[in-house]
């Protein structure tokens, strides 16, 4: 069983007020260039008797001409191979209903896929039935994003 979620994070640090001494301005020092953004897919996967693994995809955004924002059906489609791949067997995919989870390029893949590929959608907006949602503040902290 495999849940796959996506998410995203600016590089831009948030802007705050802070207090300083009267006369003197406080200077808040930030690390990094603080400009683009990274967007995550990944997939919490899940079988019984095994451990649980985590196959993600990382795309960083830097405002670049031709560059894409996020995830497209193509990327998609490429990490769930992967993850069949990796894993050696049929996936049970369990996802959200990101509109483009639903474009027809990726439809035509599934229907190409059935003899290893089963895939349910989520109701509209059910964070609580995904386990993958729950993963991602780690998954930011560890790769060293915020």
């Amino acid at each position: 069983m495999v849940f796959e979620d996506e998410a995203g994070q600016s590089m831009t640090p948030p802007r705050a007020r802070t207090w300083g001494r009267q006369g003197i301005t406080p200077v808040v020092r930030v690390r990094g260039r603080g400009s683009g953004r990274v967007s995550m897919a990944g997939m919490a996967c899940y079988k019984p008797g095994e451990r649980s693994r985590l196959i993600y995809a990382i795309r960083e955004y830097r405002g670049r001409k031709d560059e894409p924002k996020g995830f497209g059906w193509k990327d998609y489609r490429d990490l769930i191979v992967r993850a069949h791949t990796q894993l050696g067997g049929p996936i049970v995919l369990v996802w959200d209903n990101l509109r483009m989870h639903l474009v027809a390029p990726l439809r035509e893949f599934f229907e190409a896929s059935t003899d290893w590929l089963t895939v349910f959608q989520l109701p509209t907006y059910a964070p609580d039935l995904n386990p993958q949602e729950g993963v991602w503040s780690l998954v930011i902290v560890s790769l060293g994003v915020v």
